[in-house]
């Protein structure tokens, strides 16, 4: 006999997952990252489901959660882009294992946990940068001095 019935909670764990991955997903899309809107809702979503269906398949299952981290490490490294001087990506790979976690976290019911690590994510993202632009307009700030001597 086919099992038709879906709880409410694990219903719920999804949409917080979704909202949560949107949120996330807007910030990034808003800054035209590779990995946008729908690819972080995915993700959250994704692990969401996976954490799911390991609890209902046997309890907590460890290696699941494992696997998760292991799959969603190798998508970030797609992310990744080395040039000669730079690498670009590192942000955005993190931004999928976060995302990730999130899922997880919304996956075994902890619902709140979950929007409070996507305003941590979203504050980190959102406030870093000017952190970051602060310490660029400081290493920019340099004097050279150049004399030359004609002999």
């Amino acid at each position: 006999m086919i099992d038709l019935t879906i709880e409410i909670r694990d219903i719920i764990a999804m949409l917080v997952s979704v909202i949560c991955g949107g949120i996330i997903g807007f910030e990034r899309e808003y800054r035209n990252k590779s990995a946008g809107f729908r690819t972080i809702i995915l993700i959250s979503l994704g692990s969401t489901i996976f954490t799911i269906v390991s609890w209902h398949g046997s309890g907590t299952d460890d290696r699941i959660s494992a696997n998760i981290i292991t799959g969603i490490g190798f998508i970030g490294a797609g992310v990744i882009f080395k040039d000669r001087i730079s690498v670009r990506g590192l942000t955005t790979a993190a931004v999928i294992w976060t995302s990730a976690a999130i899922g997880m976290t919304a996956g075994v019911g902890y619902h709140a946990l979950a929007f409070v690590l996507t305003v941590c994510t979203l504050c980190v993202l959102v406030m870093v940068s000017y952190v970051e632009k602060i310490i660029a307009d400081l290493q920019k700030e340099r004097m050279v001095t150049i004399t030359f001597i004609n002999n």
